[in-house]
């Protein structure tokens, strides 16, 4: 370590910090996917039934249906699939508290291994093992993280997934609802703004991706309303062979 150089003063850090959004607190998946589901599906689902009738009053009755049946099957699906995720990494990171409390230097020796490999010097990758096991809870945080990609702090909530996606599905499948609610007939307002809430909704996403948002958009918009034109073509035809 003889040739190890320590800075003997470090910059200040204040000056290069900034924040990240919340990517792994378990809403912003089930936020994003519940509302572009609650849209997509709910405006499909008016769609074909308004192919298959003339009558307004199914129409509003299908799409009343469709947002509550989606929002709460959406619910219980993300709280299953994130409780699931969830316990899945509470057992992985129990059975490294064993083996560190069980095989505490090879665990070390382990760590350290794993800092070598992405270029620390052998002799300081002891070192920081070495440091990190004095205490045993980070020495777990710190192998979660650099074996499984586990951050013990951060682990999400199955009902934080389940209320976000329920609350995202409503919200996503009252918008082509709304026309049909205030007493409008004509199926032109419902595609309208549910075209306008697709593009708005692919256009917000790219905020927090690398896209552009005219991309998103477009690409929400093409999407969405490929599934309520397909959609309604199928109600168009099972309509006309019942009526």
């Amino acid at each position: 370590m003889d040739d190890l150089q320590i800075p003997e003063e470090l910059p200040d850090a204040e000056g290069v910090r900034h924040e990240h959004p919340d990517v792994t607190g378990g809403w912003l998946r089930p936020t994003v996917f519940g509302a572009m589901d609650g849209l997509v599906s709910n405006f499909a689902l008016i769609m074909g039934v308004t192919g298959g009738t003339t009558d307004p009053e199914p129409v509003v009755i299908a799409g009343l249906a469709g947002l509550a049946a989606g929002a709460f099957s959406m619910a219980a699906g993300e709280y299953t699939s994130v409780a699931s995720q969830r316990e899945l990494a509470e057992e992985q990171v129990a059975a490294e508290r064993r083996e560190i409390r069980d095989n505490g230097r090879a665990e070390e020796a382990e760590l350290a291994a794993m800092f070598v490999d992405k270029g620390v010097d052998e002799d300081v990758a002891r070192v920081v093992a070495q440091q990190i096991h004095r205490d045993p809870e980070t020495a777990v945080a710190v192998h979660a993280q650099e074996e499984m990609g586990i951050d013990v702090d951060e682990l999400a909530s199955p009902w934080t997934a389940a209320f976000s996606s329920f609350l995202a599905f409503a919200v996503g499948a009252l918008i082509p609802l709304l026309p049909l609610m205030l007493g409008v007939t004509s199926s032109w307002p419902t595609i309208g703004l549910s075209l306008v809430a697709l593009f708005a909704c692919g256009a917000v996403v790219t905020r927090i991706t690398s896209r552009s948002w005219w991309f998103g958009g477009v690409r929400q918009l093409v999407l969405g309303g490929a599934a309520a034109g397909l959609t309604y073509l199928i109600g168009e035809a099972i309509g006309s062979r019942i009526g």
